[in-house]
């Protein structure tokens, strides 16, 4: 697939002599052609300062960004074929739905009649017909936001940068608009760079993800591969929830090691880069082990007492501390009964299912 935004070598330092501060450091990203690609992170890993750079409102300091091979790193926004979607909207209050998506094709002198017909397909795109002649301060947030979408849209820019568009929604229309965001990238074929702390965002809507911390990708994939396989241990606890084991690689067997723990039990998992001797860091997911009776067979790997019980509806968390003192959690959809099948304070074991186990080296 061709590519659409290429990143290389990207920095950019904000300050001069101590005051320096490095917000993006030497970053390198290839972002494909009609690809839903998410920037993700915490407040001030630099993704916002990334997504400026691409949009042309910040410079980098050092490096190329690259628009389908072109250099555009020191091209002014307004000569860059890319539109931004802002998280406050950005709308003109005392304009109609209608002229507000019109008003940047009326700025590159489209012709009164191409205007009226690119804003009925943008009308229709996002679902605001009914809303054509409401002014915007008349609307909801959430039409506000489909506005704002259809404004940036119209024009056919070649990339859409959305930075963090949803934060002001509720959580019910924040849903919705994950579904429709996807909906409208797929339709328009367009390459949208998404922006977020979020990770249930990101994961619902990317192609994929690039996970930043401290201004750094630490790692680029699918939202399976992010979640399922994490670089290091920033990521796993960054993405979802997650269970952290230590011990000790005992033995491999082509890409599975058996590792002892630190509590005395054997677990086996999927390894790549480690040897005999190893102290490493075992990663598994909720959802990934559950509870079982004492004595247990098979996959069960570790014993504990069973400290608390969460009911969520969909799912039950059963809380469980090891002999080493930590707190391993499992996640297990509902059945009947399903909570009161073990108490608080009885001894249990947890299975984990076959290779669903992954090591990170300690430390990484």
């Amino acid at each position: 697939m061709n590519e659409a935004i290429g990143i290389r070598d990207v920095s950019k330092v904000f300050g001069q002599g101590d005051t320096t501060f490095t917000a993006v450091a030497r970053v390198n990203i290839s972002i494909r052609e009609n690809e839903f690609f998410t920037l993700l992170g915490p407040s001030g890993c630099g993704k916002t300062t990334l997504l400026r750079m691409i949009a042309g409102f910040e410079f980098p300091t050092d490096g190329e960004i690259l628009l389908h091979g072109e250099n555009i790193a020191d091209m002014p926004p307004f000569r860059r074929p890319i539109n931004t979607v802002f998280q406050n909207y950005a709308l003109f209050p005392h304009m109609t739905v209608a002229d507000n998506i019109g008003f940047g094709l009326r700025m590159l002198g489209k012709s009164k009649a191409e205007v009226s017909e690119r804003v009925i397909e943008m009308l229709r795109l996002v679902k605001m017909e009914p809303m054509a002649g409401r002014r915007t301060s008349e609307i909801s947030g959430g039409q506000q936001q489909r506005v704002a979408l259809a404004r940036a849209l119209a024009p056919q820019p070649k990339v859409l940068l959305l930075d963090e568009p949803l934060s002001a929604l509720d959580y019910k229309l924040r849903k919705e608009m994950q579904l429709e965001l996807k909906r409208m990238q797929h339709e328009t074929g367009i390459t949208f760079i998404f922006v977020t702390h979020d990770q249930e965002e990101a994961l619902t809507m990317s192609d994929r993800i690039a996970v930043m911390s401290k201004g750094q990708v630490l790692q680029v994939g699918s939202p399976r591969d992010i979640y399922d396989a994490p670089a290091d241990r920033f990521v796993a606890e960054f993405i979802g929830e997650t269970n952290f084991l230590t011990g000790r690689v005992r033995k491999i067997a082509e890409e599975t090691a058996e590792v002892m723990l630190e509590g005395g039990a054997a677990i086996s998992a999927t390894a790549a880069g480690v040897g005999v001797g190893d102290d490493v860091t075992i990663v598994v997911r909720p959802e990934h082990a559950e509870v079982v009776a004492v004595p247990a067979t098979g996959s069960a790997v570790t014993k504990g007492t069973l400290e608390n019980v969460v009911y969520f509806g969909t799912d039950t968390h059963f809380h469980v501390r090891l002999p080493d003192g930590s707190v391993f959690v499992t996640r297990q959809q509902n059945r009947p009964r399903l909570s009161s099948e073990f108490a608080v304070g009885s001894e249990v074991s947890i299975a984990v299912a076959a290779d669903a186990a992954r090591i990170l080296r300690a430390g990484a």
